[in-house]
């Protein structure tokens, strides 16, 4: 399969344009600006067309990326997250796309990218300090992403995730307290020392001043105390 052009990918998605959608995604928070309505299984069945062809021609496909997302229509920048090599991504290229995402969905799609990368633990630190609404809620997404996916990394990696969940828990933001209350639960579900610890740091936001700390907390507990959650790290200490 030869590498597609940005405008032949571009057809394919406004082929599928739903309108009728848009005004319902918008109800859940996505931003109608530049959005076509596409289903996210057809954008990622574009995706994993372009599996092969990434791994054949990477420096191609990074540029088709480059290209998708500078078209600035929602359903492309999904796809160029999805599709992006991530050897090839920058540091650079990560803070100049991050700064424009404008919805939840893209900014969640994307920051799987970014955890992929070799800088992605960076990036999640300096980004969970970020003012932006989607900027810092990237940097918890980018937390939730590496606990899931990357086996390898040690326990002190994500200690140090927690410590930003419990600086930025007081943040009221929607996207935001929702990120934080997710990166709390995944990293207490990786195994029983950090479930330990993320205990340990909900217990103590429970009892903040801050309305969404507390929120976060009780959510976090709930879950982590539950049957399940429990089950599985009984199983992981085995």
């Amino acid at each position: 399969m030869a590498v597609p052009t940005v405008e032949e990918l571009l057809a394919r998605l406004r082929a599928h344009a739903a309108p009728d959608s848009v005004a319902g995604m918008a109800r859940y928070g996505i931003s109608p600006a530049g959005t076509l309505g596409v289903t996210m299984p057809l954008v990622r069945g574009i995706a994993k067309e372009l599996k092969p062809v990434a791994k054949a021609e990477p420096d191609a496909v990074h540029a088709l990326a480059a290209g998708l997302w500078g078209s600035g229509v929602h359903e492309a920048r999904i796809l160029a997250g999805l599709i992006d090599p991530p050897a090839l991504v920058t540091p650079e290229q990560a803070d100049a796309w991050v700064a424009q995402i404008d919805s939840w969905d893209v900014c969640d799609q994307v920051s799987a990218l970014w955890a992929a990368t070799s800088f992605g633990v960076e990036k999640a630190h300096e980004w969970t300090r970020a003012e932006e609404e989607f900027v810092k809620r990237s940097g918890f997404v980018v937390m939730c992403a590496l606990t899931v996916h990357d086996k390898k990394a040690p326990d002190e990696v994500f200690l140090g995730f927690l410590a930003d969940v419990e600086r930025e828990a007081s943040d009221e933001r929607n996207f935001v307290k929702k990120a934080v209350n997710w990166a709390l639960r995944q990293i207490g579900k990786r195994n029983a020392n950090l479930h330990a610890a993320a205990v340990d740091v909900a217990s103590r936001m429970r009892d903040s001043e801050s309305r969404a700390a507390r929120w976060i907390a009780s959510d976090a507990l709930r879950e982590l105390a539950s049957p399940a959650v429990l089950e599985r790290i009984a199983r992981s200490r085995k």
